[in-house]
Formats: C-alpha cells, sequence, structure tokens
C-alpha cells in the first residue's frame, strides 16, 4: 500500500491531489456532458430488427404528441371544443418542431376529443424538443379555462419521468446524508470524525458523476447512473472509511502512545487499506459480469458501480491517511498547548482497546459451541426466507407502472380510457422484392381483416399502412385495446407472431417480417435477459470464487462465500417477492400498486451481481481477521470469536449506514428503485447480523482447519504452533 504510505507522508500533497481530481473529473464531464443512449442502443431480438428494418427504410415510428380536450363536468360542448381545436392547431403549425397536426378524432362516447401532434425527427430525441409545444398546450388551456386541455405522449411522458427520477435523487440525497451522520456520531461520539467518512463518500461521488460523464461518450447512459452512483458510492464510501478508521484505532490503542500519527497510519494502511482494495477489486469484478448480458441499462449500471467504487478505493488510499495524520497531529498540537499551559509534560494519547466485549461473545456463544444446531438452524431459516421466491414475476416495468403523480401519465389514463385503441400498437414491418409490394399489400390486408374478427384487437380501427420510395418495405400498426402488461396484450402479439403474419405475408415469397412496439420490446427484453441470465450467473459464481481463493488461499473459504452469497440473495429475494409482489408493502407503506404488482425484471439480476460485490465487503473484512489470528497459532474457535468480535462494531455500523441509504430509495417514485433499495437494505441486514454472525462462525467452527485447505501457509503456521506446545 505504497500509495496509502505516501498520502500519509505528504498528507497536503495528498488531500491537494485528491481535490485536484476531483475538480478535475467534474470540470471534464460538465464540459463534455452526458450521451445518453438512442433507441437503438436498446433494440434486442425480433424486435429490434423490425425497427432496424423500418429505420433503414425511413419508416420509424413518428414521434407523436396526443393533445386530449374535454370538459370539466359534463358534456363536451361541441362549438367551444371546435374552438379550441383550431386555436390548438394553428399555434402548432407554428413551430419548428413540429411536421404536421392531424384532424381531431372525437371519443366513441362523444365526450372528449383529440389532436394527433406529429414532431419531426426521430422518436427518441423527441424528449429534448417537447417543451415548446407543452407550452403552446398550456397556453390553448389559458385561453379556454371551461375545457380541460392536456397534453400526453412518449415524449413527454418521458420528460415527466426524468424530472422525478432528479427529484427522487434529491429526495434521496436529503434522507440518507442526516441519518448517515446522525449514525456515524454515534459510531464515533466526534462530529469531526464523523465528518470524514461523509466527505470522502460525497466527493467519491462528485468524481464519479464527473468520470460517468466522460465515459458515457464510450458507453451511454441508460439515465439511471445517477442514481446507481449515489447508491452505491454513499454506501462503499462510508464503509471503506470505516474499515480504515477501526484499524488504525487499533493500531493506536496498541501501540500505547508510542507511536506517532504517520507510522499509526501506516501500520493500518498495510492491513486494512489491503482489504479496502481487494473488496473494492472484488466488487468491480463481480459487478463488470453485468456486460455479459449485453444490454444498454446493465451495461450502464456496471459502468456507474465500477467507476464510483473505483472512486472511493482512490479517496480511501489518498485522502483518507492524509485526513488522519492531519487530525492526530492536530490533536496532539492541541495536547502540547495545553501541557504547556499547566506546565506538565504531554501525556501519551491512548484508545482504549476494543476487544471482543460481553455482547459480542454472547452473540457467538451459539456458533461456537453448538455449531452444528446453529448452523442447521440458521440455514433452514434462510431457506424458508427465500422459499417465495420460487413464485416470482418478473416484468418489465412500464408506462402501466411508472408513479401517476406525472401529469403526463395522469393525463394518458384519461386518453386510453377515452380511447383504447391507444393502449398498444403493434409495428409489422415487412421487406420483401419490390416486385411483391402489391402481394405484401394484399397479405397485410388480409391480415387486418383476421385481426378485425379477434376480441384481441382493437375494433373500428382503420390500420395505418406505409411503404418505402422503393417498395421494398411496408409496416402496418395493428391496435390492441389492452394495457401493455396485460396477458391479453402478450397474447394479441404471440397470436400475431405464431398464427397471422405466416398464414398472410409468410405465404409471400421472399418476404422478411418483425413485430415491434411496446409489447413485443418487452417480450424480448425478457426473452433475451433469460437468455444471458446462465452466462452471467456462471462468470459471478466462477469468478467470486477464484477472487475469494486466491486472497485467502484457500479453496474452502472460496465455497464457502459463494454459498453464502447465494443463501442471502435467495433469502432477499424471497422477501421482495412477498412484500412487492404480494403486496405487503403496499400495505404498510402504501406503495402504489403499480410498483407492487411484478418484480421489474432487471431487479433480481441487478441485486444478485451488486449482492455479491457488497458481501465481500463483510466476507473479506471479517475473514481476514479471523485468518489473522490463525495465523498466529490460535486455534479456530478462538480465532473466530477474536476475527467476528473484532470486526462487529466497524461491520454493524457500516450496515447501518448501507440500509439506511438503501432504505432511502424505497421512498423514490420509480418502482424500479423502490424494490433494489428494499432488496438491498435486507440483504444487507441479513448479511451483516446473519450470516457474518451465525452462519459464517458456525461453519468455520465446525470446519476447523479444514477451512484454510490448501494454504500452506496456514498448515505452516499452525504446525510450528503444535510443535511450539510440545513440553
Amino acid at each position: 500500500m505504497r500509495l496509502a504510505v505516501w498520502s500519509a507522508r505528504h498528507p497536503w500533497r495528498a488531500l491537494a491531489g485528491w481535490l485536484a481530481f476531483v475538480v478535475l473529473c467534474l470540470g471534464v464531464g460538465l464540459a463534455m456532458g452526458t450521451h445518453n443512449a438512442t433507441g437503438e442502443d436498446y433494440r434486442v431480438g425480433e424486435a429490434g430488427r423490425a425497427e432496424t428494418l423500418a429505420a433503414e427504410a425511413r419508416l420509424d415510428r413518428e414521434p407523436v404528441e396526443q393533445v386530449l380536450i374535454s370538459a370539466r363536468s359534463g358534456p363536451l360542448e361541441r362549438t367551444a371544443a371546435d374552438a379550441a381545436v383550431r386555436d390548438l392547431t394553428a399555434r402548432m403549425r407554428q413551430l419548428p418542431e413540429v411536421a404536421r397536426v392531424e384532424p381531431p378524432v372525437r371519443s366513441a362516447d362523444g365526450g372528449s376529443l383529440r389532436v394527433a401532434v406529429v414532431m419531426k425527427g426521430a422518436e427518441a430525441d423527441a424528449k429534448d424538443h417537447v417543451a415548446p409545444l407543452a407550452a403552446r398546450t398550456a397556453a390553448v388551456q389559458r385561453d379556454h379555462p371551461e375545457l380541460r386541455v392536456a397534453e400526453t405522449g412518449s415524449p413527454s411522458v418521458s420528460v415527466g419521468v426524468n424530472t422525478q427520477r432528479g427529484q427522487d435523487l434529491a429526495l434521496s440525497e436529503a434522507i440518507a446524508l442526516p441519518v448517515t451522520l446522525l449514525t456515524l456520531l454515534v459510531v464515533f461520539g466526534s462530529v469531526l470524525m464523523a465528518a470524514v467518512p461523509l466527505l470522502l463518500a460525497l466527493t467519491s461521488i462528485a468524481a464519479a458523476m464527473g468520470l460517468s460523464m466522460v465515459v458515457s461518450h464510450l458507453q451511454p447512459d441508460a439515465g439511471v447512473g445517477a442514481n446507481i452512483i449515489l447508491l452505491i458510492g454513499m454506501a462503499v464510501g462510508v464503509d471503506y472509511t470505516l474499515f480504515y478508521l477501526k484499524r488504525e484505532r487499533e493500531e493506536r490503542a496498541r501501540a500505547g502512545g508510542r507511536l506517532g500519527a504517520e507510522a499509526l497510519v501506516e501500520l493500518a494502511a498495510a492491513t486494512s487499506g489491503r482489504a479496502i482494495v481487494v473488496s473494492g477489486l472484488a466488487v468491480i469484478v463481480s459487478t463488470a459480469t453485468l456486460y455479459l448480458a449485453t444490454d444498454v441499462v446493465f451495461s450502464s449500471l456496471a459502468t456507474s458501480t465500477v467507476i464510483v467504487v473505483l472512486a472511493a478505493v482512490l479517496s480511501s488510499l489518498t485522502a483518507l491517511p492524509a485526513l488522519l495524520v492531519k487530525i492526530a497531529q492536530r490533536a496532539e498540537r492541541r495536547a502540547d498547548r495545553r501541557a504547556q499551559r499547566t506546565g506538565r509534560s504531554r501525556p501519551a494519547r491512548r484508545e482504549r482497546a476494543e476487544g471482543t466485549g460481553r455482547l459480542w461473545r454472547a452473540l457467538l456463544r451459539p456458533a461456537t459451541e453448538h455449531p452444528a444446531r446453529t448452523l442447521c438452524v440458521s440455514v433452514l431459516l434462510m431457506l424458508a426466507l427465500a422459499a417465495p421466491a420460487l413464485g416470482m414475476q418478473l416484468r418489465v416495468l412500464n408506462k402501466d407502472s411508472h408513479s401517476r403523480e406525472i401529469p403526463a401519465l395522469q393525463t394518458y389514463d384519461r386518453l386510453t380510457t377515452a380511447f383504447p385503441e391507444l393502449r398498444v400498437q403493434h409495428q409489422i414491418v415487412v421487406r420483401a422484392p419490390a416486385a411483391e409490394s402489391s402481394e405484401v399489400t394484399s397479405a397485410l390486408r388480409k391480415l387486418s381483416a383476421r385481426a378485425h374478427s379477434d376480441p384481441l384487437y382493437a375494433k373500428g380501427v382503420t390500420p395505418l399502412v406505409k411503404t418505402s420510395r422503393d417498395h421494398r418495405t411496408t409496416t402496418m400498426e395493428l391496435s390492441t385495446p389492452h394495457k401493455v402488461s396485460s396477458p391479453e396484450a402478450i397474447a394479441s402479439l404471440d397470436r400475431l407472431r405464431r398464427d397471422y403474419l405466416p398464414d398472410t405475408v409468410g405465404a409471400v415469397p421472399g418476404a422478411e417480417f418483425a413485430v415491434s412496439g411496446d409489447v413485443a420490446h418487452d417480450t424480448d427484453y425478457l426473452a433475451h435477459q433469460d437468455g444471458k441470465l446462465p452466462l452471467v450467473v456462471g462468470a459471478l459464481l466462477l469468478l467470486t470464487f477464484l477472487v475469494t481463493t486466491l486472497v485467502f488461499r484457500s479453496a474452502v473459504i472460496g465455497l464457502l462465500g459463494v454459498a453464502l452469497n447465494l443463501l442471502s440473495a435467495a433469502a432477499a429475494f424471497g422477501l421482495v417477492v412477498v412484500f412487492f409482489q404480494h403486496g405487503l408493502a403496499s400495505t404498510l407503506f402504501g406503495f402504489d400498486t403499480a410498483a407492487t404488482s411484478a418484480i421489474g425484471s432487471r431487479v433480481p439480476l441487478f441485486l444478485f451481481v451488486i449482492l455479491f460485490g457488497l458481501s465481500m465487503d463483510y466476507q473479506i473484512f471479517v475473514v481476514s481477521r479471523i485468518r489473522e489470528a490463525a495465523l498466529r497459532g490460535v486455534p479456530t474457535r478462538e480465532a473466530v470469536l477474536h476475527g467476528v468480535g473484532a470486526s462487529a462494531k466497524v461491520v454493524t455500523s457500516a450496515a447501518a449506514v448501507m440500509v439506511t441509504v438503501f432504505a432511502a430509495f424505497m421512498f423514490l417514485h420509480l418502482a424500479e428503485m423502490k424494490q433494489i433499495g428494499f432488496s438491498l437494505a435486507v440483504a444487507v441486514l441479513l448479511d451483516a447480523f446473519v450470516i457474518r454472525v451465525v452462519i459464517l462462525p458456525s461453519a468455520l467452527t465446525l470446519l476447523g482447519r479444514a477451512s484454510w485447505w490448501p494454504s500452506r501457509t496456514m498448515r505452516r503456521a499452525q504446525r510450528e504452533v503444535s510443535v511450539g506446545a510440545v513440553p
């Protein structure tokens, strides 16, 4: 840990270097801006192929905003509605962002009118240009107060979701920061020492935010980066600082005032500093397996996590040692001044040595005195918690599950109630030789006729058909009056792909066809994720085993680490199913039922990977302390007592901070962030208080010396102690 030693010896240079690094990262990041993912980055499966075919023929789906006009009470007065439509149409046509304004369409019950405003450019970019349209709609509303005039559409919904995400980020900071500070005050009993972990975590987050903007030009950001950087950065940043501070205090107590600040920090760097680096690398390696999913969202999650963990590790090796040295020197100078005033010599500063303690000895007694029974009971308990995960239902969270506090979604609900055919549009894309263009059109008419008599599809809607200039590509939109996530909408896609298209378009010579749309995209995304799941999980298990085995020189510890992480993740999955899928979170916390009807498709894989990484923090820190004692020849049972007891306070403190940060995300609006925050908070609690205090000590006590197989260093240390014990 040469960098940490250098930082301790040159504290001002280290602090200046770290602050310069943070400022540089932020400055360059803000200058470059964030490159957000485009529609092309999200293409997977058949839906992605359909979108590519349409894009190549310049038949992409146009961005459309729907303006809904209805009466505030009673029936819609025709004269007033027509006046509002004329006003709206005139205003919209003046905008350079607008390609055209469609004629108004009246709802079946006559209570509403909708006006489709078609925007220029790509659908994925429309959210950046929708503000002028919203301003014109608001102006029409002001001029026609007797009516309700509101706008919705994918662009305005995207703007609303992004705005809410920014507000959620501010809310999570407002909750997490003061609670974290209070937790640290309880741990250290000093405002100054409590501020150190918080300061380093915040500067690490700031550096990571800037770096993520730069990296987004290589790996586009899917809009979740800032939330993940805050979530993971606060947790690991405080964790790493606590581990370091704990060891520095132990070394100070052991030295009894005989060593200076620099020497104490160097000793801490040689032990906890190494553990922090190894732990950080373990988190990075495990998180990097998300890249194997070849999905822009998972890649964005992985990139954000890797960047913020690297920043946290770097701060713990530079700014932290420097701060500890300066704080200790400040305390020594104050003691010298007091000694000069009193005329006495400065007493040596002593720290109370923290042993295992009676409380932790009592908590560890079942694991060390009755390991077999304790292990069986605790494992059965964890398996019972995990059992509900067998019934987990995954769903891509979409408009149906977003918070209804977004005005555009409130309008969307009213729009789709009045015009149910707008809920889902399947986009059929057909590419065939130009000579077969008339045959393709005829086949699509037959398909439309069959769908018209099928209750899964909308009635009375003429499908929109477009043909490219070269007559090689034709698209048709087929409406379904069911919600995106409903079984009926999914069945309509399945019937279209399995029966209708092969029977009609499939008979055209040389025809290539595919279906896109919201339902198709969600269905294909789940299939894509399921196909990548074995690869990601297999790579994660293998890498976790290899990293743990290399760190501790023990294959047994490697296997045990994998097994414990699996147990912790499974229990967390079971609880998230009970709370969200079965609705307990809605009952206890008042969450929207839209956020609790199913588990977000990305939640389990992300949770699985991140949990493996975060569990390595505790695994490496706790087992390192046990191994240190065992290398000194301490018998396994006593080594377990010493290792777990010595790390108990810092592990529980770190867990309390992590749970606080993660739990704050439960109160955000995005359903996936609620589920991720809850899952991580529960998993950390189980890992810190069940896995590390009960199951791990029980397993190591039962295994005894076999825990360290095939470490030659450990066998040699144990043999020397055994020989030395012979009279």
